[in-house]
């Protein structure tokens, strides 16, 4: 849904340019095909199973919710950051629980501006169980305006006060998800009435005007981020990521890839990704090397020449070499979990197994295509019993491994 990725519709200037100045990785892959799992795997480096959560957590107080949150066992990149000494902040979307112990700044962030839930309302900031969901830090404080211009303007106000020390920004912006509203909609939510009769009453054609509305504002405050970088002098030091927690649903564009957000399908996660650094990564590469948002969390601690714990596992590669060296990241072997459904990646050989559609595991050789249609599992059976055994380990490696979460959430929020 961006220019630089082929969208025509939907004008993305500044990742356009960012993409010509930077680097573009066509065969990129959110480690899940929804929000808060793929947060859960880029803020540890591990598979999401591993912090069990691999499950969307939900806002509705009276749904009954497993997850309930990050625990505590976990060490994110913010907090091995602030240990070595940078300044850390996240402004926007955090999905990764309700509850204060689970709050971004209990987690390693100095500071949090944005919503904790799924999704909020752009203007009036009630999340779908119709509460009202802006933080500053772990305290709930309003403020007004539209979500994504909040955000930028927070970004931009810790880069103009931080820029002269080590820092690190996570910037996890709302767009494209619902609800569908452009810098001039009206509220749509209000506390107490999650679903106003507008939400439920729109057009096609006004939910893709909102759409590509929602993602240009986007990128106009990434525009604002980067000219900031810029003004502070600090460009030239500064390596800045782009990338999504899933694939687009049915309003947006996958292209030419099979199924959509919350399937393991290419759709559901395969996606953009961009990363800038004027000096060290050589202006207008592209390549299709393998890569996951796993890696992003050993690639940040390899540019700030921060050691990895040895106490636990990591699942993530440091792309640094790939980036400013073109060196290739060898043969690899990725695995998703979304329900019941199972995908994983050897090389270009991608297995699917009950996927919606699939009546058995399928085998596909995503060099020869990317739509997922001309299934190869009869006629490559040694192939098919070795991948499915990898994810049966995979499975039992993760499952090992995972972080227990509480059988019922935390007694006092504080």
């Amino acid at each position: 849904d961006i220019g630089c990725f082929g969208n025509e519709r939907i004008k993305t200037p500044h990742l356009d340019r960012l993409a010509a100045n930077g680097m573009k990785l066509t065969d990129f892959h959110s480690s899940g095909a929804v929000c808060s799992p793929t947060r859960a795997g880029l803020l540890t480096g591990r598979y999401q199973q591993r912090a069990g959560i691999p499950t969307v957590i939900f806002a509705d107080p009276k749904r009954p919710t497993h997850p309930h949150g990050m625990q505590d066992r976990e060490n994110t990149f913010a907090e091995l950051l602030t240990d070595a000494g940078y300044r850390t902040a996240i402004f926007g979307k955090w999905h990764l629980g309700y509850y204060k112990k689970y709050n971004p700044v209990r987690h390693g962030f100095g500071m949090f501006r944005g919503y904790i839930s799924g999704n909020v309302d752009f203007i009036s900031h009630v999340d779908q169980a119709g509460r009202l969901d802006w933080w500053h830090d772990d305290q709930l404080a309003d403020e007004a305006g539209y979500t994504t211009h909040l955000i930028t303007r927070h970004s931009v106000a810790f880069i103009e006060a931080n820029g002269d020390k080590p820092f690190c920004l996570y910037v996890p912006y709302e767009p494209p998800h619902y609800p569908y509203q452009g810098p001039n909609d009206k509220p749509v939510r209000s506390v107490g009435k999650p679903r106003g009769p507008s939400a439920t009453k729109q057009s096609r054609d006004d939910i893709q005007r909102a759409y590509k509305e929602m993602v240009e504002a986007m990128d106009d405050g990434i525009g604002e981020i980067i000219a900031a970088l810029k003004k502070r002098g600090i460009e030239q030091n500064t390596l800045v990521m782009f990338f999504s927690d899933n694939g687009a649903t049915q309003q947006g564009s996958n292209g030419p890839l099979r199924g959509r957000k919350g399937q393991v399908w290419e759709g559901g996660h395969r996606v953009p990704f961009i990363a800038h650094w004027p000096g060290k990564i050589k202006a207008g590469r592209v390549s299709d090397e393998l890569a996951i948002s796993l890696d992003v969390m050993p690639t940040i601690l390899a540019a700030a020449n921060v050691d990895f714990p040895t106490n636990r596992k990591f699942d993530g590669a440091n792309l640094l070499p790939l980036l400013t060296e073109g060196k290739s990241l060898g043969r690899r072997q990725l695995f998703w979990g979304h329900g019941k459904s199972r995908a994983m990646r050897d090389g270009p050989w991608k297995l699917v197994m009950n996927a919606p559609g699939q009546k058995r595991p399928g085998l596909f050789n995503l060099s020869d295509g990317l739509a997922e249609q001309d299934d190869l599992a009869k006629q490559e059976p040694g192939r098919l019993k070795k991948m499915l055994a990898a994810v049966k380990a995979w499975e039992q490696d993760v499952a090992d491994d995972a972080a227990p979460q509480p059988s019922s959430p935390p007694q006092q929020d504080k």
